[in-house]
């Protein structure tokens, strides 16, 4: 195993501290002792192949889950037995494979549902519309149109965008690239890239290894419910054998280009 650096930053206390967690549903266990964290501002990817518990552990983190044992720590709280409402108004915001939106819901309707951990706040609805519809402008185009009726690239935006708009510390996703075509693959690390420039921590699950290792400080390959490899992204980037090893290969022959904005 290849233990990479703590956080980027230095080695200041992390975001996101997830320490020795053990998921099991029923008595199969899904994780086996995952220990990664996440820095202030650091984009970190989180690879596997498929069943290596890449899902379970953003469920763990955003309270879908509880590990039986093992602790998470965000910015030095315990939220690991916090319930999913409990763990995004902690600042963590996840956005699951399949985008969870409304789809009889306009694009404007859903984005106002995103908003809702940050209720309290009325005067700040507005200027975070207009913030995330800055990021999306086929979204501005699409305001009033029902979510269903998007292409599959438009509601990705639209789940990107509700995320955003409840101003997370965290953004936690889950297959971002999934059945999209590279062109709008490559939009979406665009936004990405410039949320986290802003200073907004991002952990992903991504197929496209090759273009998360580009766009990432970090990443850690799980096998088996369990850490494998851990290191600085260029790093690991550049062994490819050792990546292929564990994920039988970078993912689907076509790739998006990489888009290189890892700070």
């Amino acid at each position: 195993m290849r233990a990479g650096p703590d956080v980027h930053n230095g080695g200041a206390r992390p975001l996101l501290d997830m320490t020795l967690c053990h998921v099991r549903y029923g008595l199969v266990p899904a994780l086996r002792g995952v220990s990664l964290q996440v820095g202030e501002g650091e984009m970190v990817a989180l690879l596997g192949a498929n069943g290596a518990g890449k899902t379970t552990t953003l469920r763990a983190i955003s309270g879908l889950v509880h590990p039986h044992s093992g602790e998470i720590r965000f910015a030095g709280e315990r939220i690991d037995q916090l319930s999913p409402p409990q763990v995004v108004r902690r600042g963590i915001a996840h956005l699951p494979e399949g985008r969870d939106l409304f789809p009889g819901l306009s694009v404007k309707e859903n984005l106002r549902y995103g908003y809702w951990p940050q209720r309290a706040d009325r005067a700040g609805y507005k200027p975070q519309l207009e913030e995330v519809l800055g990021f999306f402008p086929r979204l501005r185009e699409r305001a009033r149109q029902r979510a269903g009726t998007l292409s599959g690239g438009e509601q990705q935006m639209l789940g990107v965008g509700m995320a955003l708009m409840s101003r997370p510390k965290l953004l936690i996703v889950d297959e971002l690239s999934l059945g999209l075509a590279p062109r709008i693959v490559g939009q979406l690390f665009e936004i990405l890239a410039m949320v986290n420039q802003r200073g907004m921590a991002i952990l992903l699950v991504e197929q496209f290894v090759s273009l998360a290792l580009a766009n990432t400080h970090r990443a850690y390959v799980l096998a088996k419910g369990q850490v494998v490899v851990s290191g600085v992204s260029a790093e690991l980037k550049g062994d490819p054998s050792l990546v292929a090893s564990y994920l039988g290969g970078a993912g689907p022959s076509e790739k998006p280009a990489a888009t290189n904005h890892v700070r």
